[in-house]
């Protein structure tokens, strides 16, 4: 390939397409994940199974905890970081530089996540996704071959830490005095997560759309300082999807065979197994509590989550062409998140339609289901006649200083 004065955003003939299927299947995963932190307060969702459950909405809530809660998230990560060696290898072939794109990239993406999470939902990943973005051109040089070594000692730091914060705990209670200040901080820590799930039920529930943006600012601010244990895990997916791109692993997966039957026939099973274990040692994750069960039961799902992401992976991979509904929903990722956000936080916050803690936890799951039907009907109308999601074309304007033309057939059906 000659160089070229600058890159241009993807064609259709250079897509792998099967990453738009992967990205399709993520974002139901997503959605699935995310719909109980629609409907009611984000600090009661996602951690585990909710006491307050009974009878079909227990299962469901136990059902969504074992097979979608941390899988899809991670597997999102991973498709972040094949895209990025996708660029990478692009940005090679064409003998341009690197950093100067990606760092308009990552800034832009910045820019798209603060505004999700402060004026449509606090439960953004976009803000993370891009503050770790950059960490990965610093492995560029690593060899292919050692690339999933580092990855998987990157992302144990998370499962390791939150294992020390449990040992950390046990041992102070262990101590007669230290125990005592330990208890009224637990104490404390409890006091301060009752208050915050009132603060969201009042801005979310019944606020107005100023309150419960002042609300998302306040959420911003607490989920930044989960990245200690988010941080490494969300690294480590990255840079294992930047091996699975840089060693042809999903561009041709027919030359892995043995890989992705051991994904799918080895690894997700053992995930699943963990996270049965994880269920079986505390299926709540109280954030009120710090000890080592808890912070054992915690670890383990983090364990899981990248083995069964990464079985389901090799399972779409393997159906791709099945599947291959989902690559318009896919192929518009970006467009289609933000409109999950603004669609469910329309129908459940108060300042929409009011719906919020009135679903039942059973019916939340056909409620994402039919939306993210609709999500790909509409993705597929749209892109017979423009290139790219509306919010694409506005981050590749951003990424390549040009303005792509959104009308150009059928470019990512093709």
């Amino acid at each position: 390939m000659k160089p070229r004065d600058f890159l241009q955003p993807i064609a259709a003939t250079e897509r792998i397409v099967v990453l738009d299927v992967l990205r399709g299947f993520a974002l139901l995963g997503i959605l699935l994940m995310n719909i109980e932190a629609f409907v009611g307060p984000l600090d009661l969702a996602l951690t585990g199974v909710d006491p307050h459950w009974h009878g079909i909405d227990r299962v469901a809530d136990a059902l969504v905890y074992l097979c979608v809660q941390g899988k899809f998230y991670t597997l999102f990560a991973l498709l972040f970081g094949m895209g990025f060696a996708v660029m990478a290898q692009r940005a090679e072939q064409a003998g341009r530089g690197f950093f100067g794109m990606y760092l308009r990239r990552t800034l832009g993406l910045l820019a798209i996540g603060l505004a999700h999470a402060l004026l449509l939902w606090s439960g953004d990943i976009l803000v993370t996704y891009a503050l770790l973005a950059l960490l990965l051109l610093a492995t560029r040089s690593v060899p292919t071959v050692t690339l999933p070594w580092v990855a998987a000692l990157v992302y144990c730091c998370a499962p390791g830490l939150m294992l020390l914060y449990g040992v950390a705990g046990t041992l102070t209670q262990a101590d007669p005095a230290a125990a005592v200040e330990w208890k009224a901080a637990m104490a404390d820590a409890a006091q301060q997560a009752v208050a915050s799930v009132q603060a969201q039920r009042a801005a979310y529930g019944s606020g107005t759309y100023l309150q419960a943006t002042l609300q998302r600012w306040h959420d911003l601010q607490e989920a930044m300082s989960g990245l200690s244990i988010n941080g490494p895990a969300m690294l480590g997916m990255f840079l294992l999807g930047s091996w699975f791109v840089r060693s042809g692993a999903i561009a041709a997966p027919e030359r892995f065979p043995r890989l992705f039957r051991m994904l799918r026939y080895g690894v997700l099973p053992l995930g699943l197994g963990v996270m049965l274990m994880s269920y079986a040692l505390e299926p709540w994750m109280d954030p009120a509590r710090l000890d080592l069960r808890v912070s054992g039961a915690f670890a383990l799902s983090l364990i899981a989550g990248p083995l069964m992401s990464l079985g389901y992976a090799a399972w779409v991979v393997q159906l791709a062409p099945r599947l291959a509904c989902l690559a318009p929903a896919g192929c518009m990722a970006l467009t289609n998140y933000l409109l999950q956000s603004l669609l469910c936080t329309w129908v459940f916050y108060g300042y929409g339609l009011g719906y919020f803690e009135q679903l039942p936890r059973v019916w939340q799951l056909p409620f994402a289901l039919g939306l993210f039907a609709l999500q790909v009907v509409l993705s597929r109308l749209w892109l017979r006649w423009f290139r790219f999601g509306p919010m694409e074309w506005l981050w590749r304007s951003v990424t390549y200083l040009r303005v792509p033309p959104m009308r150009h057939g059928r470019a990512c059906l093709e």
